[in-house]
């Protein structure tokens, strides 16, 4: 009788997302089991072994479902801390809660990136409504105000110009201006055992504040992507991580700047499903289940672009199209803003 593959058998996933859908696509193929825990709505219960569906606050839920599992990954990042705390005591999170704290307050991530030595925006902390007038005097104009929590897809921030600041309403941190030339991404892997592997770098376009299309190769000087890689892969050894990271970076004239962390798969990786052997999702698979981690190398050159609300109208289009990988997350009403699907197109 042959040994498992992982002493892993079963994956508990918070968040039912498209994200926590690929993961568990990912997972079956290497014979592993997702069990899903989502208070709402869940596209990955279509192909997840398992679903709990109750609040992050409810305790019962929480023990059974930690129980029923072997490990623990998450597929965004505002879980409350009370739940990770009751869930920890039971069994591994991984990537580890330094990750995923840091990751959700913005204050926390850029100065912990300032304090391994990598650059970001100019910032300063904004805790109250009356800080905002002496943080604009440090940052200047223009400037953009983000609240340290809970903000994505270009949600909680206000842009600050000539005329009067607002305010979010929550705890904030207010960003210089960055003059850059571009905004690329690296998806970067690293094991339990510190093995790190990391994808080619990928150049975004975003529109509205959310990611229009991933395009690889980024056409970057081979200095830049190598910069690129070795920043990523400083953060994730400085974090003592395990799973896949996005680190998104401003290319300006005076090097590279992060521009953020993300303790989970990317957006900005989903091209790896059809570039590499072994994409983002079943990377991550593979190191929180202990195992291996696979060839990041691309094979293929490949855009990716989301499929945002009405872009669904383009699917006969798109099922037409030669070299076209078609995502679609299985949710229900498909309205502005919501990500509804992507596309990968092969070019080369």
């Amino acid at each position: 009788m042959t040994a498992p593959v992982s002493p892993v058998t079963t994956i508990g996933i918070l968040g039912g997302g498209q994200l926590g859908r690929m993961l568990s696509v990912a997972a079956s193929r290497l014979g592993l089991r997702c069990h899903v825990f989502e208070p709402g709505a869940a596209p990955a219960a279509d192909v997840a072994h398992a679903l709990t569906t109750a609040p992050y606050e409810d305790e019962a839920a929480l023990r059974a479902f930690a129980q029923s599992v072997d490990v623990i990954t998450y597929e965004f990042e505002n879980v409350p801390t009370s739940s990770l705390d009751l869930l920890e005591s039971m069994r591994p999170i991984r990537p580890n809660r330094r990750a995923l704290a840091i990751s959700q307050d913005r204050l926390a991530e850029k100065t912990f990136l300032n304090e391994i030595g990598l650059a970001t925006a100019p910032f300063a902390d904004v805790p109250a409504e009356a800080d905002l007038g002496g943080a604009i005097d440090r940052i200047g104009r223009p400037s953009i105000l983000k609240t340290r929590r809970l903000g994505y897809d270009g949600k909680g921030q206000i842009r600050i110009g000539d005329g009067p600041a607002e305010w979010t309403g929550a705890p904030s941190v207010l960003e210089g201006f960055v003059d850059f030339s571009a905004e690329i991404s690296v998806i970067v892997a690293r094991g339990a055992d510190g093995q790190v592997a990391a994808y080619d770098p990928g150049l975004n376009v975003h529109r509205d504040g959310i990611l229009h299309r991933t395009t690889v190769p980024c056409g970057l000087p081979g200095r830049v992507t190598t910069d690129a890689v070795l920043i990523a892969a400083k953060i994730a050894a400085a974090l003592d991580y395990v799973g896949v990271m996005g680190v998104e970076l401003f290319v300006t004239p005076g090097g590279l700047i992060v521009n953020e962390i993300a303790p989970r798969v990317h957006n900005s990786g989903h091209w790896t499903q059809a570039g590499c052997a072994v994409d983002q999702f079943e990377q991550h698979i593979r190191a929180v289940a202990g195992l291996p981690l696979g060839d990041g190398r691309r094979y293929a050159d490949v855009t990716m672009e989301n499929l945002i609300g009405e872009d669904l109208d383009r699917l006969p289009d798109l099922l037409a199209s030669p070299n076209a990988q078609i995502h679609l997350y299985g949710k229900g009403e498909a309205r502005a803003g919501r990500k509804m699907g992507h596309v990968n197109r092969i070019t080369a």
